[in-house]
């Protein structure tokens, strides 16, 4: 599996080319976000987090998925803000849609938390930390490297269940139901399907999907009529019944690389969620998704600026929030202010 890992050589390379000239023709950060925000006071933040991706990665490519979608389940709700990553009985992590996140993304988000930590001790938030790993798994695993601006804090507390609930659309969502959430968040329909293309890389359990196999009163046996049947008969030999509990790839076609395999298996009717089927399907995102399965470089441009503009959403800048000493928790003056239960609780990752 080490062999979809960018080489080290072509980051750098790559790296050169973004910061020395495109870096200008990318939107202006947000207020309080710079490029060049750790400089001089974390110089080094970049190679430390390259370092330790790098070291996950080649053992086990498959944790870039994971990490990308912590960074969109952090920013989705309340902010890229790093609220999801504080671990408590009653945090984020505890609601439905988080609940399949994987613990060993927190994990590595901890780890290289300390070791910046360890070079540039109260500087850099947990939300700047998630934002970096989850670019680096997406060039790690072939996808687009790109300049992220920096400068968010982390938040006092999380979101509560319904906020939680309100801001990660389910799997079998439609575009209208998409579009109702992202749209006020200043995202197009255009930043939805390219979005989306993160699932060309990770896995999904049989219950986000069984909607399409199964009657979900009867639990009997009822194809989606946009499914592949060929598609749909291997989905029924890995989702046996309408309770099964085994996973599968979001991607057939290369379910390792970030690439823009994902688009095709949408032409080819081949994916697994209501809601990625339905870009297809939805005539106002149909000829996105074409666009993007014809031209891979069309799909990273646009990916990159999509990302962008998430990765700013709702941010705390300035004095706003707080620089985490450990991102499980916060830190102990703010004890009074958010739930101690969150502030005094190890990682236990019992999701």
């Amino acid at each position: 599996m080490a062999k979809h890992i960018t080489p080290l050589a072509s980051v750098i390379l790559c790296m050169f080319v973004i910061y020395g000239r495109a870096v200008h023709s990318l939107p202006t950060p947000v207020a309080g976000l710079s490029w060049t925000f750790y400089s001089t006071s974390c110089p080094s933040l970049e190679s430390i987090v390259r370092q330790r991706m790098g070291a996950y990665l080649s053992a086990d490519i498959t944790q870039a998925a994971g990490l990308l979608r912590l960074h969109f389940h952090d920013c989705f709700v309340q902010g890229c803000d790093g609220s999801v990553l504080l671990n408590s009985t009653s945090g984020e992590q505890t609601t439905p849609p988080n609940l399949s996140l994987r613990a060993q993304a927190f994990k590595i988000i901890n780890d290289i938390k300390q070791h910046v930590e360890a070079a540039c001790s109260g500087i850099v938030s947990c939300a700047d930390i998630l934002a970096l790993a989850a670019r680096d798994s997406v060039a790690m695993a072939g996808g687009p490297f790109y300049p992220i601006p920096f400068g968010r804090r982390d938040s006092l507390t999380f979101a509560n269940l319904s906020t939680t609930l309100a801001n990660l659309p389910s799997p079998t969502s439609n575009v209208t139901v998409l579009i109702s959430v992202l749209g006020p968040k200043g995202l197009t329909f255009t930043d939805l399907v390219a979005l989306s293309g993160g699932h060309t890389i990770g896995r999904s359990n049989c219950s986000s999907f069984q909607n399409r196999l199964y009657n979900s009163t009867t639990g009997i046996s009822m194809q989606d009529s946009t499914l592949d049947q060929n598609f749909a008969k291997n989905l029924y030999l890995t989702c046996p019944t309408n309770t099964s509990v085994n996973t599968t790839n979001l991607d057939i076609l290369t379910p390792n690389v970030f690439d823009n395999k994902y688009y095709v298996d949408l032409l080819n009717e081949q994916t697994l969620f209501t809601s990625d089927q339905s870009l297809y399907t939805d005539t106002r995102t149909r000829d996105i998704v074409k666009s993007f399965a014809l031209n891979q470089s069309l799909f990273f441009q646009q990916f990159v600026l999509s990302m962008l503009k998430m990765g700013q959403l709702d941010v705390l800048t300035g004095s706003e929030g707080e620089i985490r000493n450990n991102c499980w928790a916060a830190n102990p003056s703010t004890y009074s202010i958010i739930d101690s239960e969150a502030s005094q609780e190890s990682p236990s990752y019992s999701m």
